[in-house]
């Protein structure tokens, strides 16, 4: 980090001031149990003075810490655990400093966003499957001669294949029978509980695998319709959707409106 930086002795420079040895002694109150902290508070004391000089094998030899390694020779140099690594970077770099700082804010935001909610979580878990799934049906469904028209019906009537074995009805029937939702623009997915997208997932990426098989129509719905009521009562007996609930509670989507 200090390779190509203007002038000598940047850790060392460092490592005198007050702030640091404050820093580098509560990272190891926290990480080290074998740190000495009486040293510590002595060093604490005489740091910022005119006098005071510190450099990182002093530090390790007197403290026995951990979070800096000085090592000598051929292959030698400062290395430190990436916690004290970054406040070096943010002491000798502002604009590494305004990095982080911008960094951090952007992960935070991106914490908040409630794209990453249960409606979130919930399509992910669809959509990324249903990538292998249409690809497949694309490559061993649909033949060279394709008209557009028939690639519709092709991944309508594969999709419908789905519903069909987990939830015993086609897209068409689910509006039909909940109109008020499907005014809402809302499908038969959206309206799915987390564990029963989970198992559609699984069961898109089994029909892209039986599809590349070979395997014929009646043959997949059978196979797909046993997995799906094999799977789903798991789920719910073990409640894995509560476990979705605290994902979404740390990473600050608590509250968000439910379906």
């Amino acid at each position: 980090m200090v390779k190509g930086q203007e002038g000598e002795d940047h850790i060392r420079n460092w490592m005198r001031n007050r702030n640091t040895v404050e820093f580098l002694g509560t990272w190891e109150l926290m990480h080290n149990p074998l740190f000495k902290g009486v040293e510590f508070d002595t060093f604490l004391h005489e740091a910022g003075a005119n006098r005071f000089n510190m450099t990182p094998r002093k530090w390790i030899e007197a403290t026995n810490a951990i979070g800096i390694i000085s090592k000598a020779g051929r292959n030698g140099g400062t290395y430190a655990h990436k916690d004290i690594a970054f406040e070096f970077g943010s002491w000798i770099s502002p604009v590494f400093k305004l990095y982080l700082i911008t960094e951090y804010q952007r992960l935070k935001a991106a914490e908040s966003d409630p794209m990453l909610g249960e409606w979130n979580v919930k399509r992910v878990l669809s959509k990324v499957n249903y990538v292998i799934h249409t690809d497949a049906v694309r490559d061993f469904i649909i033949p060279e001669t394709d008209i557009e028209r028939e690639k519709l019906y092709a991944y309508a009537d594969e999709a419908d294949l789905l519903n069909l074995a987990l939830w015993g009805c086609t897209a068409k029937q689910w509006r039909e029978a909940n109109s008020g939702h499907a005014k809402k623009g809302l499908n038969i997915r959206d309206t799915a509980s987390i564990n029963e997208l989970v198992v559609l997932a699984n069961l898109e990426s089994f029909n892209a695998e039986l599809l590349k098989r070979g395997v014929d129509k009646a043959g997949r719905y059978k196979y797909l319709h046993e997995m799906a009521q094999s799977q789903l009562p798991r789920l719910n007996n073990i409640d894995a959707e509560k476990d979705f609930r605290k994902i979404e509670a740390s990473t600050g989507t608590k509250g968000l409106p439910r379906r």
